[in-house]
């Protein structure tokens, strides 16, 4: 039925084959089944053929001469090192991309000596409803839900809800702590992604940094950082990869309805230190795509803007600061242009001006235009 997806597996293990022990009971199978002949060589399944999306039965008999992915042990650990969960790949193109982008670091890694993350959720849409108020008044925050962010956007839809700051603090506040006001992690720029997401949508990965002084519910998760002082300059940093095009060709390849924790925690990402020349041009264009309201103004010295004049919101100016994040963002991962074209090409939904505004960038990097 075409609702429903079948899989056929033919694996060897890879544990050394032994003789069962004396008094040893093994209740999965009869005795003769630990004995085996002794082999030389490698033992057990290290790569196998896969096709995925396929309809007509008449591919069985044709695999694996015809159609095959060829995807190794080591690679699926390492693109999956938790659940060892196999990507459905399209085209063997598919495979080789993520499998170079596999040799950055997982975001879920935490590194001694690097800057690490923790992803986190503030206020639920059920739990804490009694706390909602349905109009703004001087002493309410408004609530953040993920359909109010956009890529680099914080005004995709108005706040539907409302709530009393010093409600919201006793709430934030860890229990039995007394609130002295001592500033809270909402009254700072938080990085934030939307967790309900398709992979079939014009772009999947939404993410956006909010504003100081609102409040955010359980389908925007929070992101924060910890083993440097560059906070802001890092959340622009993973702002700019992950709204570009090779970031989300990666979430896709994990998403069908929703991005959870664990999916970003299972994507790779160069951990460059905030220093590097390449981090610093990508967080510069991240910023002046985020800081374009009063609200940003007291730490948009950080990015070396003035103020929030220093952002853009001219269409065509955006659009153009887009694109070169999205060409260094491609060759921070050592893509090549062909590879970045097939990206681009497994978005169908995104305007074609875009894709080649993009490829172009990717091109202006190339030949060290881009500063």
């Amino acid at each position: 039925h075409r609702s429903f997806k079948f899989i056929v597996l033919t694996f060897e293990k890879t544990t050394v084959p032994r003789l069962q022990a004396s008094g040893e009971s093994n209740t999965s199978a009869p005795p003769d089944d630990l004995l085996a002949p002794t082999r030389t060589g490698a033992l057990g399944t290290t790569s196998f053929p896969a096709a995925f999306m396929r309809h007509d039965v008449a591919d069985l008999e044709r695999f694996p001469e015809e159609g095959a992915i060829w995807l190794s042990v080591e690679s699926i650990r390492k693109l999956s090192p938790d659940s060892h969960s196999i990507v459905e790949f399209l085209t063997p193109l598919d495979a080789n991309i993520l499998t170079k982008m596999s040799k950055q670091p997982l975001l879920g890694e935490q590194i001694v000596g690097s800057w690490n993350i923790r992803l986190g959720r503030e206020l639920h849409m059920t739990d804490d409803s009694p706390m909602f108020k349905l109009a703004p008044s001087d002493s309410r925050l408004p609530l953040f839900e993920g359909k109010m962010i956009h890529q680099f956007k914080v005004d995709h839809a108005d706040p539907k809800y409302w709530l009393e700051e010093s409600e919201a603090r006793r709430r934030l506040l860890p229990r039995d702590e007394e609130d002295t006001g001592q500033e809270l992690w909402y009254q700072s720029p938080r990085l934030a992604f939307r967790e309900i997401a398709r992979n079939t949508d014009a772009r999947t990965l939404i993410a956006a940094i909010l504003p100081p002084t609102v409040l955010a519910n359980h389908k925007l998760t929070l992101v924060s950082i910890s083993g440097s002082n560059n906070v802001p300059e890092l959340s622009a940093y993973l702002l700019g990869v992950w709204n570009s095009f090779v970031f989300d060709f990666v979430a896709r390849q994990r998403v069908t309805t929703n991005v959870s924790m664990f999916t970003i925690h299972q994507l790779p990402l160069p951990r460059l230190p905030v220093f590097d020349i390449n981090v610093q041009k990508i967080v510069r264009r991240a910023a002046r795509l985020t800081c374009t309201t009063p609200a940003y103004d007291r730490y948009v010295k950080v990015f070396g803007l003035r103020d929030h004049s220093d952002g853009t919101t001219d269409p065509a100016e955006r659009a153009r600061l887009r694109a070169e994040l999205d060409g260094l963002v491609a060759h921070l991962y050592g893509l090549t242009e062909d590879e970045f074209a097939h990206i681009l090409s497994s978005f169908p939904l995104v305007a074609e001006p875009v894709k080649i505004a993009a490829q172009n960038a990717f091109r202006d990097v190339q030949r060290g235009l881009l500063s």
